[in-house]
């Protein structure tokens, strides 16, 4: 089993620059992939970013490219959200996740939640 534990968010003022960060503790040997997600109120929740774990490959939802940053540190086991530049429309709990031995997202953070005030 992996935990994955959140830290970083809170309420910020728009134009902020948080970290998030997520650490992994348990079986982090069977990790390759870890990601953020959001959940807006009232909506689903969407992707923001992923990266793998030996290439370092990254990719970004639309609404967060250019203004946010993921990056890994293997040794910590742990991936951060640079988040730059925010905006109202931020606002959301973000979930760490990363994928395990099985296809998909295995397993889920608790959540962190951020707030943007305008």
């Amino acid at each position: 089993q992996v935990q994955l534990v959140e830290s970083g968010g809170g309420l910020v003022q728009a134009g902020g620059s948080p970290r998030l960060s997520c650490a992994a503790s348990g079986h982090t040997f069977s990790i390759n992939t870890m990601a953020w997600f959001r959940q807006a109120p009232g909506k689903e929740r969407r992707f923001v970013s992923y990266i793998t774990r030996r290439s370092g490959t990254t990719s970004y939802a639309d609404s967060v490219k250019g203004r946010f940053t993921i990056s890994r540190d293997n040794a910590k086991n742990t991936v951060y959200l640079q988040m730059n530049t925010l905006k109202p429309e931020d606002t959301a709990v973000y979930y760490c996740a990363a994928t395990g031995l099985r296809s998909g997202y295995e397993y889920w953070g608790q959540g962190t939640q951020v707030t943007v005030s305008s």
